[in-house]
């Protein structure tokens, strides 16, 4: 039976080009939060811009974990689970450039702009989404892509 196995650049250009990916981090507790985001992948790491309680939740705690999956159908389901930690990180410069570019890359066209919401609305994000957060993932990927074993792949 074939395996459902991605190779390494498999794994990493669908994490690349995913549309949302899912940062899940630990409250005091212990209980896991996991939140639906958009990220650039640089250099094999996540890069969010981000705002609210996992920023605290991070500071404390910086084991996270992220995935990202599609499909809809058994033989089109295909997910990559990287286990690792998260920081909050200010971008020098270049960085922050490659950043901008591979956000405006992949939702350029699907943000919204401060005409198509409030004043107040677009002021509040410009403000709080100034933080970014770099997930950087060990060794443990968990992936699979089941077009793989469906003959499909």
């Amino acid at each position: 039976m074939p395996s459902p196995r991605m190779t390494e650049d498999e794994i990493w250009a669908f994490v690349r080009d995913a549309p949302t990916g899912i940062l899940t981090t630990l409250r005091r507790d212990g209980v896991p939060i996991a939140l639906p985001l958009w990220y650039a992948c640089l250099d094999r790491r996540i890069y969010v811009r981000t705002r609210g309680r996992k920023l605290q939740r991070i500071k404390r705690d910086a084991r996270a974990s992220f995935l990202v999956e599609s499909g809809t159908r058994w033989a089109e389901l295909k997910a990559v689970h990287l286990t690792g930690t998260a920081e909050i990180v200010d971008l020098e410069p270049g960085l922050a450039r490659q950043f901008e570019q591979e956000v405006d890359r992949k939702y350029g066209s699907l943000q919204a702009t401060g005409t198509e919401m409030a004043p107040e609305t677009a002021e509040y994000y410009a403000k709080v989404l100034n933080n970014v957060v770099r997930f950087t993932p060990d060794d443990r990927v968990l992936n699979w892509d089941n077009a793989k074993i469906a003959g499909e792949g």
